[in-house]
């Protein structure tokens, strides 16, 4: 006798698409509720740690010069929209600053400071969100691949008499 064959492994779109949004959601809502809680907590904590080390102000898109790290971190999720609302509506002329000026573009001036009178903790905090964002691709794969081993309703093979 042959072995029952799986049925075929289908992509689950939603699932990479709600851990793109927060990573490990698409595990979770797929059943795999350990795995996407331990994704969750751990590129949440790794992006946050990132951006703690930072100063709160290493995510951002910048609006006068070249910045390619941001695409590194984007793939966070909605934890990096922030950044492209500012890029969207910062005025450094307003009166009042979008979201206090959470992930907008730093000055010049401020990013000189940064690199120039801190310790490397700035440069630390961007490769941890970059690290972050980029391990959510593979999250997302994951998410969109689904788990390795499915459950099928094929009984097992019976014993022989």
């Amino acid at each position: 006798t042959t072995p029952p064959v799986s049925p075929p492994i289908k992509m689950d779109y939603l699932g990479a698409l709600l851990s793109y949004l927060i990573p490990g959601l698409g595990q979770i809502t797929q059943g795999r509720i350990a795995k996407g809680l331990l994704f969750m907590v751990c590129l949440h904590s790794l992006f946050f740690y990132g951006m703690y080390l930072g100063k709160w102000r290493n995510v951002y898109l910048p609006t006068n010069y070249t910045r390619y790290q941001f695409f590194g971190q984007a793939p966070i999720g909605m934890a990096a929209w922030p950044a492209l609302y500012q890029y969207a509506v910062y005025d450094a002329n307003a009166q009042v600053v979008p979201l206090h000026g959470y992930m907008s573009s730093p000055s010049v001036v401020e990013l000189n400071d940064l690199q120039r009178d801190s310790d490397k903790t700035w440069d630390l905090g961007w490769v941890y969100t970059v690290i972050a964002g980029v391990l959510n691709v593979l999250v997302i794969y994951d998410a969109l691949a689904g788990p390795a081993f499915r459950r099928t309703s094929v009984p097992p093979n019976p014993q022989p008499a």
